[in-house]
């Protein structure tokens, strides 16, 4: 299956929607496409939404975890939300939440990154 991505903002978050699959096949693109927005600088933090990723391997933890790195650098917040089980499982084992707490929903993990409605 491939991986469709798709990007909105509100209050200078940048929500990330990741459909599909994050492998070694996808994971380039997607670090592309979120670096090239988050380049803009009008983005502040960023929340991604896995509530539709089918599967993800060790490319895609490489990907969130550079992605949270670029966001630290720049003195925002990143935010994950809506993890499926067996990709929470993977997080879960690789230790990726100890730095990057998963939120229940797309709404919980905007609102962790304190901006006003």
């Amino acid at each position: 299956m491939s991986l469709s991505i798709h990007l909105t903002s509100t209050q200078r978050v940048l929500i990330v929607r990741l459909t599909g699959d994050l492998d070694h096949h996808t994971a380039s693109n997607v670090r592309r496409t979120i670096e090239a927005e988050l380049a803009k600088n009008i983005h502040s933090h960023l929340v991604l939404n896995l509530e539709n990723l089918q599967f993800m391997d060790s490319s895609g933890l490489g990907v969130i975890l550079g992605r949270y790195k670029q966001m630290m650098s720049k003195g925002g917040k990143m935010y994950l939300c809506s993890v499926q089980p067996s990709i929470f499982k993977l997080m879960e084992m690789s230790g990726l939440f100890q730095i990057l707490p998963p939120y229940q929903d797309e709404n919980s993990a905007i609102s962790a990154c304190e901006v006003a409605s």
